[in-house]
């Protein structure tokens, strides 16, 4: 398949680049920065440099998929301003729809709830503790998801609590809250190779799938 991938020369985005191509896709890699594009990609990797508010590289960059994955992420810092990965989403989304591509993946916390999901105390958790300590965050990470949950896309989001940088596990504990047992911590190569897994892959269509080791 012909996927594209947003965030993708981030800490989880590089790392899904590398399992896709492993998995025998082609990928195209929409990144900000094309200083911290891995000179291992090689000419294996279509590349594009754009901002989430460039409409037209978004649009270049979605042309001719089969699917889109995004590893974006809002930045944790005080000094960041706005929504930019909200209005990035949508963005993507509008070309999505302009190119007939049906198949996204993303990522998000448990602070988005799956559309099945009954709460429970970790999900209360995480949904409160950042819209009291980092609610430009929280507002990024819903803006990124609200709108393509309410979608007709073959979405899924891959939800994680604690992602750490310990060696790929090769196993996750892939379910829902309420009805299976999560843990916190997850490698980011782990995630990365569940993501990439997705694509392909109609289990979790429509479902916001959490995950851990």
């Amino acid at each position: 398949m012909n996927v594209t991938v947003f965030g993708a020369t981030g800490a989880i985005g590089s790392l899904t680049v590398v399992e896709l191509l492993d998995r025998g896709h082609h990928v195209t890699a929409y990144a900000r920065h094309p200083g911290k594009v891995p000179a291992s990609w090689g000419d294996r990797v279509r590349v594009f440099v754009g901002e989430m508010s460039d409409q037209d590289a978004i649009d270049a960059a979605i042309a001719g998929a089969d699917a889109v994955v995004s590893a974006l992420g809002p930045v944790l810092t005080r000094d960041e301003k706005g929504h930019p990965l909200t209005e990035g989403t949508h963005h993507l989304l509008d070309a999505m729809h302009r190119h007939g591509v049906r198949r996204y993946v993303c990522h998000a916390t448990p602070a988005v709830w799956d559309p099945q999901e009954r709460p429970t105390w970790q999900t209360r958790l995480i949904r409160l503790l950042p819209q009291t300590f980092g609610r430009r965050a929280y507002e990024e990470i819903r803006g990124m998801t609200d709108p393509v949950m309410a979608s007709d896309l073959d979405w899924t989001i891959v939800r994680f609590i604690r992602p750490t940088n310990e060696p790929k596990k090769g196993r996750v504990r892939a379910g829902f809250f309420a009805t299976d047992r999560i843990g916190f911590a997850v490698t980011r190569a782990d995630i990365a190779a569940f993501t990439a897994a997705q694509v392909d892959d109609d289990t979790y269509v429509r479902r916001a799938p959490a995950i851990s080791n």
